[in-house]
């Protein structure tokens, strides 16, 4: 990067195969500038991506459904660099793989970034699959396949897995199923790539599990929930591979109607946790204590419609946010004060943006 200030930023979304559904910008936390520097087609729909570790390998789904799509989910694989004195990212697809299910929504890469771990929202089922030494993506090596519904008639008819999460240690994939209520537990073998069933813990009934973050100190874990529009903090237990119930708040002020919670989270100080509201159109903010105890600080405007994915900028300056309905990334600035997040500074259209994720770390 021409200065340590300047940080890549791809941005998905739903599109069809033959717009840019993938897009790179370079992002200034001096001046909190977004400029274009690359952009793909042929995916439909890449809603959620990942970067993976070494800075040079990016995953997207394709969110797909065999009704009406013709086609179940599938796994995106590319490879991208940059050429000399440019800003240009050149991206180019390496493969892609069938995602085991409808509507694939998340993609988790574990900590040896050997695996990608892909959760399939409309066939609530989750599937594994390996990366090869190119990064490409090879057969699959294990899927599980959820059952069960939970108390909302239309919205919790049956499993809808929406994320995955490693435990700090590395010992257990975390499956928040919005459909059936629970937070599902498996043991990871990162030697074959499969998943043995640990146990689960359930949320209240309609609460709809959809993101988790892991505090930095690795032992609380915190639950955006959906459905009744809730943060839920756990404490970790390393050695039983479990988890217990600390707290919950609201996400959104009393009487608010109409509102669907989306991610979630935490700065790197772990000081501070947010979630984005979809209605609400606002991110909530919390303190979070020593005791991991989180305290509402705000709850502000987003900058646009329907805020699903967002990410703190690496320096810590600025929250980027995608809000799909107005079509547009925001920038907003962070405060570590009571006025914890203010009035965008920057913003960029981008049609249906549904996720941002920041290229961080470098071979």
């Amino acid at each position: 990067m021409p200065a340590s200030n300047q940080h890549r930023l791809f941005v998905g979304g739903y599109a069809a195969a033959d717009q840019p559904g993938i897009r790179a910008y370079v992002f200034d936390e001096a001046t909190a500038e977004l400029r274009p520097c690359g952009a793909i087609g042929g995916i439909v729909n890449p809603s959620f991506l990942v970067v993976h570790p070494n800075g040079r390998w990016l995953y997207s789904v394709g969110e797909t459904h065999r009704e009406p799509d013709g086609a179940a989910g599938s796994v995106w694989a590319f490879h991208f660099e940059q050429p000399a004195a440019s800003e240009q990212l050149m991206i180019a697809p390496l493969n892609q793989q069938a995602s085991g299910g409808d509507d694939p929504c998340h993609l988790l890469i574990d900590g040896s970034g050997r695996w990608l771990i892909v959760s399939n929202y409309s066939s609530g089922s989750v599937g594994v699959l390996p990366i090869r030494d190119d990064g490409s993506l090879g057969a699959m090596t294990d899927h599980v396949q959820h059952i069960g519904r939970s108390a909302h008639e239309q919205r919790q008819e049956g499993p809808h897995a929406h994320s995955a999460v490693m435990t700090p240690d590395q010992r257990f994939v975390i499956v928040a199923d919005l459909g059936i209520d629970q937070l599902v537990f498996y043991a990871f073998d990162a030697a074959l790539g499969k998943l043995t069933a640990h146990g689960h813990s359930s949320t209240r009934p309609g609460a709809g599990p959809r993101h988790m973050v892991f505090h930095p100190d690795g032992q609380h874990l915190f639950v955006a929930n959906e459905l009744d529009s809730t943060l839920d903090s756990y404490a970790y237990d390393r050695l039983t591979g479990t988890l217990r119930p600390v707290q919950t708040l609201p996400t959104i002020p009393t009487g608010t109607q109409a509102n669907q919670v989306a991610d979630i989270h935490v700065d790197a100080a772990g000081k501070r946790v947010y979630v984005s509201n979809r209605g609400h159109n606002s991110i909530a903010v919390f303190d979070v204590n020593h005791a991991g105890a989180l305290t509402p600080v705000m709850v502000a405007p987003c900058g646009g419609n329907w805020p699903r994915n967002f990410a703190i900028t690496p320096g810590g300056t600025s929250m980027v946010v995608a809000n799909q309905y107005s079509g547009d990334v925001s920038v907003l600035p962070l405060d570590s004060g009571t006025s914890a997040l203010g009035a965008p500074v920057a913003q960029i259209d981008v049609p249906q943006a549904s996720c941002v994720q920041f290229l961080t770390t470098y071979d």
